[in-house]
C-alpha cells in the first residue's frame, strides 16, 4: 500500500473529500501507483499529482480508476462533479487576488522618465517662421498668419503684395498641393515597373520557370510520419514484442475490451500508435494464463508466475481493427473466459 503524503491544508473540503476517496480506491485495490498509471493510461507523474492534491483529476482518469479498481463510477463521478466545482471557484479567487496585485503594483510603480510626452523637433526656414507665426500677427507683408508667403510663378514672392508692378505674375497657389500627389504617383508607377520587370526576368517572358530552376521538393503520398519518441515498433514488426520495451503502453494505449472472470480483470489493450494489441490480466493469481488472438494464426501468451504478482500481460499482435482481437484467462484452477 503506497505511504500516502498528507494532503495540502489549502485545499477546498470537496477536493480533500475526492482525493481521499482516490486514495482509498488505490488501497483496496492493491496497485502501485506505477500500476494504476499504466492500466489507466494516465502518466504516473499526472496520478502522484492527483492523489496528491496538487491537480483535480480528470474525468476520464477517475472513471478509468473506477473500470481497473471494480468501482462503481457513479458515486466517484460524482465526488469528481463536486470537487470541479470548488476547484474552480478556488482558482477564480486565486486570479482575482492576483489581478488585485499586479493593479496595486502598476499604480505604485513610479512613472519611468522615457514615457513623458515627446518633445516637437525643431525646423528652421521659411515653412518653420512661418508656422511660428501667432494668429492675428501678420508676418512678412501679404503672408497669411501661420502660413509662409508662396512663390509666384516667376520665382518671387506675392509682389502685388509685397508693392511690386501690379502686372505681376499672379501667385501659383496650387503648386504646392500638386507637387506631391505628382511625387506620389511617379513613385508608385516606377514601383510597378519594376515588378513587372522582375516578374518577366524570372518567367523568361513566357509565364514558365527558366531552364535549371530549382523544382520544389516531391512529397510521397506513401511517406508515413515518424513514431513518437520511444516507439521501436509498428504493425507486423510488434508482433511477439513486449509492448512495454517496445513504448507502445501508457498513454499510447487503451483498452478496446474487457470482461471480469471470477475477480480477474481481462483486458484487450490497443494500441493506434503501434497498430497493435495485447491482452492483460489484473487481480489475478499464481498459475493463471492469458492469451491474445486477432483472428489469424498468431497468437501470443501470458502468465502471473510469482506468488507476489497480480497482473501479467501478452505480447503483441499486429492488427488492423482492435475490435478483431479477443483475450481469454484460463485461471489455474480450470476457470476459463474470454472477452466478447
Amino acid at each position: 500500500m503506497p505511504g500516502w503524503k498528507a494532503l495540502p491544508e489549502e485545499l477546498d473540503p470537496q477536493v480533500r473529500e475526492f482525493a481521499g476517496q482516490l486514495r482509498r480506491l488505490v488501497d483496496r485495490s492493491g496497485m502501485s501507483v506505477s500500476a494504476v498509471a499504466d492500466r489507466t493510461g494516465y502518466s504516473k507523474t499526472s496520478w502522484e499529482r492527483y492523489l496528491g492534491g496538487r491537480l483535480l483529476a480528470p474525468k476520464g482518469a477517475v472513471v478509468a480508476l473506477a473500470e481497473v479498481t471494480g468501482t462503481d463510477p457513479v458515486h466517484v463521478t460524482t465526488l469528481w462533479e463536486r470537487a470541479e466545482h470548488a476547484w474552480s471557484r478556488a482558482e477564480t479567487r486565486h486570479d482575482m487576488t492576483m489581478d488585485a496585485l499586479r493593479i496595486s503594483q502598476a499604480r505604485a510603480a513610479p512613472a519611468k522618465p522615457e514615457e513623458a510626452a515627446p518633445q516637437p523637433k525643431s525646423r528652421t526656414g521659411p515653412a518653420a517662421r512661418g508656422a511660428m507665426t501667432a494668429p492675428g500677427i501678420a508676418g512678412p507683408a501679404g503672408a497669411v498668419a501661420g502660413r509662409p508667403p508662396q512663390p509666384t510663378a516667376a520665382g518671387t514672392y506675392g509682389r502685388a503684395a509685397a508693392g511690386g508692378p501690379p502686372g505681376g505674375s499672379r501667385p501659383d497657389t496650387g503648386g504646392s498641393g500638386r507637387k506631391p500627389r505628382l511625387v506620389t504617383f511617379l513613385a508608385g508607377l516606377v514601383g510597378a515597373l519594376v515588378l513587372i520587370a522582375a516578374a518577366f526576368f524570372l518567367t523568361g517572358g513566357d509565364g514558365k520557370k527558366p531552364a535549371g530552376a530549382p523544382e520544389p521538393a516531391a512529397t510521397s503520398a506513401s511517406a508515413h510520419p515518424e513514431p513518437p519518441v520511444g516507439v521501436k515498433c509498428g504493425g507486423a514488426s510488434c508482433t511477439g514484442k513486449d509492448p512495454e520495451k517496445m513504448g507502445c503502453g501508457g498513454t499510447l494505449a487503451r483498452s478496446s475490451s474487457s470482461v471480469t472472470v471470477g475477480t480477474i480483470l481481462v483486458e484487450v489493450r490497443y494500441s493506434r500508435t503501434c497498430g497493435a494489441v495485447w491482452a492483460r490480466i489484473t487481480r489475478a493469481e499464481r498459475g493463471d494464463t492469458v492469451e491474445v488472438s486477432a483472428g489469424g494464426p498468431g497468437k501470443q501468451t501470458g502468465s502471473v508466475t510469482e506468488a507476489a504478482d497480480t497482473d501479467a500481460y501478452t505480447p503483441m499482435v499486429a492488427v488492423k481493427d482492435p475490435a478483431a482481437a479477443k483475450a481469454c484467462v484460463t485461471q489455474a484452477s480450470g476457470r476459463k473466459g474470454c472477452t466478447k
